[in-house]
């Protein structure tokens, strides 16, 4: 499914980091980091060993702290803050940039390694969708692990894994949601056991698989990442997602899908409209991201915050996936 932190990447539009802002831009940045890197970089210069497992290097501790000088002339002043590089201005701890998003970003993976587990134990071993719910939570997790690596220090390595990550529950969820809501999942042979698939998921199959790969390249062999492009694909594809699972909630009077193999389209189980209300809670979620704001203390912004929304949605959602999975809807009537 497409769970928590997926959902925001498909429905908002991405902030498009830039290499400089309007910190790092300034003469009095600029100057700072020079008289700062003159003055301690030096080959006897030993940072800690924190910055040192996080990979700081002696130019980006002077980068940091000309960045928190000038935020601090900057409150005093009451004048604006600027972002540097793309980010705001967070005290960083044991090496990490920002760790509320990172501490969020765990919080997160906690709650997908439970869902992982729920799954595993309430839905049988023999439901059609079973493997492809427990893929799905997997593949969340480790979105959450490098969504916690990229916040923790924001390297063109530690970036493009947070993202093609993300980029694969986004596209992931949209294959299974299609192969769920359609009826394409392989089904077992009565007469030989033998798992059979539709030409339909097949193709889907191999339609899903090229998209992933050639995004990963596409982005991966660019000079410079093309967040616009990264944005479009994210929204197209979690848009489609959660214009499908809203069909999932319609009313019986609009029965556009067949919910259940073994139920008529005008099936509508009571838990149904628990869909719409988790897209209308994503959506409140990532309200956060638009109304972006420098953080509070310099520590928690409105990205944190958005971190912090999703873990409990995504309990949500892993509860109407077993729902769904335990409804009769599922069982062969008997002849």
């Amino acid at each position: 499914m497409l769970l928590a932190y997926r959902w925001v990447l498909a429905t908002l539009p991405f902030l498009v980091f830039v290499v400089a802002s309007s910190g790092d831009r300034s003469s009095n940045f600029q100057n700072c980091v020079s008289a700062c890197y003159g003055d301690y970089c030096h080959p006897q210069t030993t940072l800690s060993l924190g910055l040192r497992l996080t990979r700081w290097t002696c130019t980006d501790d002077c980068k940091y702290q000309c960045m928190h000088m000038l935020t601090d002339i900057a409150i005093r002043g009451s004048s604006k803050i600027h972002q540097y590089y793309g980010k705001w201005p967070f005290w960083r701890l044991f090496g990490m940039q920002e760790p509320a998003s990172v501490a969020f970003s765990l919080w997160n993976m906690y709650y997908h390694i439970q869902g992982w587990r729920q799954l595993r134990s309430k839905i049988p071993s023999d439901h059609p969708m079973r493997s492809y719910y427990l893929t799905c939570a997997i593949v969340s997790v480790n979105a959450w692990l490098w969504s916690a690596v990229f916040h923790t220090r924001d390297l063109p390595n530690t970036e493009k894994l947070d993202y093609f990550s993300a980029a694969l529950v986004i596209l992931y969820s949209l294959y299974h949601t299609v192969l769920r809501l359609f009826n394409q999942y392989p089904t077992r042979s009565r007469e030989d056991g033998h798992i059979q698939r539709t030409p339909v998921h097949v193709l889907w199959s191999s339609i899903c698989t090229v998209a992933y790969l050639a995004h990963v390249t596409y982005l991966s062999i660019l000079p410079r990442f093309d967040y616009s492009y990264n944005m479009a694909f994210n929204l197209t594809v979690g848009f489609t997602h959660n214009l499908l699972w809203l069909l999932y909630s319609l009313p019986v009077s609009l029965p556009l899908i067949r919910r259940f193999p073994f139920k008529s389209k005008t099936y509508r189980p009571s838990y149904a409209s628990e869909v719409a209300v988790f897209v209308a809670l994503m959506t409140a979620a990532t309200a956060l991201e638009l109304f972006d704001f420098p953080p509070w203390g310099r520590i928690i912004d409105a990205h944190a915050l958005w971190h912090l929304s999703t873990a409990p949605i995504a309990k949500f959602w892993y509860d109407f996936l077993i729902k769904d999975s335990l409804d009769d809807g599922w069982r062969e009537p008997k002849r």
